[in-house]
């Protein structure tokens, strides 16, 4: 989801890897073990757990997580809890990256000390204030300063607890200075409008006596206003503090007036010290990415040239496979070149020819596609992407299963009968592996086996087997004895896959020899071959065509049912899933529930628990549309409303990243059916009216155009301009290799010689042709840098620090700006 800023859209997202925490301190108890278990924040908004890693003071965790960020953050925070059976699970420390320091872990491992959570510390959201010094005449005729502080609203304050309601505490701060005022408590909303405004006393008449002042007049610039946001409690323990910020009164000027948005920041010394030493530290690699895309036109010229690549001669003078030749991994080449060419159609001209110019350098049958090349790279993000939904229906069944032992040969046989659902995309690259290794080694009768063995079982399902947490087969990494298990029989596979006898020495483990004689027989052997030979077969089956139910998404979300009784308030005709709410009248917490959602390529089913039965199954062909609803609804935020012909279902996600994730692949799914909406209510219907627009009619027209306009399939299913101006950002890194290129090109071109060392690395078919794209790649390079130059001075210009988009204490802003006041001239 992108943010729109003047007619740029701004992606972030961000990879991470939880290794493990070590030097935990010990519960103080007999057991001293802790069951931990860590999460990822978006400040304080949970999006991630791991699983839980029981009785260890070093825990292990070994998960990946990956998601498109849906809004503006300051903290990338991670805290280690330990699991408490009775009681509320409880904070050991946290490591919290500010948003401007995540490119300095930028894909490196790397220890963070845990610091210890504090609540003062525990801050976000912003404030808008609006201070205004004034004079006022006395009835003696003296004059005195009084200052008007309007405190007019926040927004995004944390909820403590499950709830938040919020109020603001305003102080001025200076000598003899005690005096505070307090709002009004705003219940059950983090985006509270307060619109109240306090007076205060600047300076004092010097009429007045020292006896009654300690002070005559005040120095304006040694005042300072302190306002503190609180959310109101009944506990025993008092309000909870949610953030403040200090404002100097010399931001007053000559004008005498001051309107801004600050960021609230923590209290300062807030919270019991801690010896960062003794909460232990926690492994991390983070890849955090921010995508400035243009409009489609800025990237034409490279575009094309990525998108000629396939019909260049050789394939090795194309922009494609430059781009592989000067990354330093191949693997950061490969993800956006496939999602580019699977967007226009052209994924498998392209990789047949990268993929037939690799065989033709190939000596040795039995090395074919073993090489870390990007064509195998290309491949592997294919098959990751196009057949995600084929290992789903494949193996998602058997890897659910508890003692995975006694379902070796049910694994075997699910993936040798599975080819009639291999994806078209994969079936046709695998046609073109197997004829081009075919017509190279026309004496190996095997390697038009082993060409496309070498990825669909050995990177394909062996990988998805050894870790089906990455391939969304399970929800978290398995645990040790599980993965053992998983282990041996991704090696069987892998055997299998290969047509090859393999020998105990080929095995850590002796028995694994004996293991393997079970699957030893022709039958076997058959099985792959027949299998290899239907996916590698041109065209020939289609995924849509496949009946059997795929598992697209499942979990539980909360409060998830939105009930409706005709008495009260009165519900939308057709709009909402009527049932009695037993006997309340209104809308309220009560009136949800938490429940289990289930959501395949037929229905989407919601259950009381998991593995129980289906309460409600409203079949994809129902779904006219999926979009956000306003806060102000329910005052509950990451709603989101599955609108279907005579009713509406309103949920509510556990947090930002889940509602995006379930809002697009609800509206992927069902985008195609033919009576989608094109406007919708982004607000409920309550009172007689609609929240929106107002209008009294319960079967009133959308007043807004509905949002989900997405493709369904995996061809159109990506964002084109952003992956070409991912590639962008690549050449541009690489920029001083591109250089060495054209060098080599030249040498080579002129002398014909032996190739110097510093060369050596890049390969040349064709110098002229090859020197010949890599002029036209670093001018459309230079020019979108231009482009990117020109947008960041033009929003230095216009950017006014204090607004609501950039409030002031956003010190990512002012990084921001610090570098663009030095950078005043232009040069590539």
């Amino acid at each position: 989801m992108a943010v729109e800023e003047e007619g740029l859209r701004v992606f972030q997202s961000v990879k991470i890897k939880i290794g493990e925490a070590k030097n935990i301190p010990p519960y103080p108890g007999p057991n001293r073990m802790r069951d931990c278990y860590c999460t990822v924040n978006l400040d304080q908004e949970e999006v991630f757990r791991t699983k839980i890693v029981e009785k260890s003071l070093c825990p292990f965790y070994g998960e990946d997580f990956y998601c498109e960020i849906p809004r503006s953050f300051r903290h990338l925070s991670f805290y280690i809890f330990d699991r408490d059976v009775f009681r509320r699970d409880s904070s050991i420390g946290k490591v919290a990256v500010k948003k401007e320091d995540l490119q300095k872990y930028h894909g490196k491992d790397t220890w963070f000390q845990l610091q210890p959570v504090s609540a003062d510390s525990e801050v976000q959201g912003k404030v808008h204030l609006e201070l205004r010094l004034s004079e006022v005449i006395t009835d003696s005729g003296v004059i005195s300063h009084k200052l008007a502080t309007r405190v007019l609203e926040c927004q995004g304050l944390p909820i403590v607890n499950g709830q938040c309601d919020p109020y603001a505490a305003v102080s001025l701060l200076g000598p003899s200075r005690s005096e505070a005022k307090k709002t009004k408590v705003k219940r059950k909303t983090n985006n509270p409008q307060f619109e109240e405004t306090f007076y205060f006393e600047v300076t004092r008449p010097l009429s007045y006596t020292k006896r009654q002042f300690d002070v005559e007049e005040e120095d304006v610039d040694k005042l300072a206003l302190r306002v503190d946001l609180w959310n109101a409690s009944n506990l025993k323990f008092g309000d909870e503090f949610l953030g403040g910020v200090r404002v100097p009164l010399r931001v007053l000027g000559q004008a005498g007036v001051h309107d801004a948005w600050y960021f609230l920041q923590p209290r300062e010394n807030g919270g019991k010290s801690v010896k960062v030493e003794d909460l232990g530290s926690l492994r991390l690699n983070i890849v955090y990415t921010e995508d400035h895309v243009f409009p489609s036109e800025h990237y034409t010229p490279l575009r094309d040239l990525l998108l000629q690549s396939a019909n260049v001669e050789p394939v090795s003078a194309s922009t494609a496979h430059i781009l592989g030749e000067v990354c330093r991994e191949k693997q950061e080449a490969a993800i956006p070149l496939v999602r580019l060419f699977l967007h226009y159609g052209k994924i498998v001209p392209f990789i047949s020819a990268i993929a037939h110019a690799e065989i033709n350098r190939t000596q040795d049958p039995n090395t074919i596609f073993r090489g870390n090349s990007l064509t195998s790279k290309c491949i592997d993000e294919t098959m990751k992407l196009a057949g995600m939904h084929y290992l789903q229906v494949t193996l998602k069944p058997i890897i659910d299963e508890e003692n995975l032992r006694q379902y070796v040969d049910r694994i075997f046989n699910v993936i040798t009968t599975s080819g009639v659902r291999c994806p078209t995309v994969m079936c046709d690259i695998f046609f073109s592996l197997r004829e081009s290794a075919a017509t190279k080694f026309q004496v190996d009768q095997d390697v038009r086996y082993t060409a496309v063995s070498s990825f669909i079982f050995l990177r394909f399902f062996a990988p998805a087997i050894l870790s089906p947490n990455l391939f969304h087969l399970r929800p978290h990494h398995p645990d040790p004895a599980t993965s053992r298990t998983l282990t041996l029989i991704s090696k069987t596979i892998q055997t299998l896959g290969s047509l090859a006898k393999s020998k105990s020495a080929n095995f850590k483990e002796s028995y694994m020899a004996a293991f393997y004689d079970y699957f030893n027989e022709q039958k076997y052997a058959d099985a792959v071959k027949n299998f290899l030979d239907l996916i590698s077969t041109s065209g020939k089956w289609d995924q849509k065509s496949i009946e059997t139910p795929i598992m697209l998404k499942e979990g539980s979300v909360k409060v998830t049912i939105k009930r409706v009784d005709g008495k009260g308030s009165k519900a939308p005709k057709g709009r909402f899933m009527i049932k009695r709410a037993q006997g309340r009248n209104r809308f309220g917490m009560k009136n949800f529930k938490k429940r289990w959602f289930r959501l395949t390529n037929h229905e989407f089913t919601y259950h009381k628990t998991k593995g129980e039965g289906a309460l409600c199954s409203i079949p994809i062909e129902n779904i006219l549309a999926v979009e956000r609803l306003e806060e102000e609804s329910f005052k509950m935020k990451n709603m989101f409303q599955v609108i279907q012909p005579e009713r509406a279902l309103y949920i509510q996600a556990n947090n930002c990243v889940e509602a995006r994730d379930w809002i697009d692949i609800l509206t992927k799914v069902s985008q195609c059916n033919r009576k989608r909406l094109s406007t919708y209510h982004p607000s409920a219907y309550l009172n007689g009216h609609w929240l929106c627009c107002k209008l009294s009619a319960d079967t009133a027209p959308g007043c807004s155009p509905c949002t989900g306009d997405l493709p369904a399939n995996i061809q159109l299913d990506v964002d084109g301009d952003r992956e070409t101006e991912r590639i962008y950002s690549l050449f541009s890194t690489y920029m001083t290799k591109l250089i060495k290129m054209q060098e080599a090109c030249g040498s080579k071109s002129v002398y014909d010689g032996p190739e110097q060392e510093e060369y050596s690395t890049f390969v040349i078919d064709d110098p002229q042709e090859t020197y010949k794209t890599l002029k036209q790649i670093i001018s459309a390079v230079q020019t979108l840098e231009q482009q990117h130059t020109k947008y960041k001075r033009d929003k230095f210009k216009k950017t006014k620090i204090g607004s609501q988009e950039h409030p002031i204490g956003d010190k990512s802003f002012q990084c921001y700006i610090r570098q663009q006041s030095e950078n005043t001239t232009y040069s590539i």
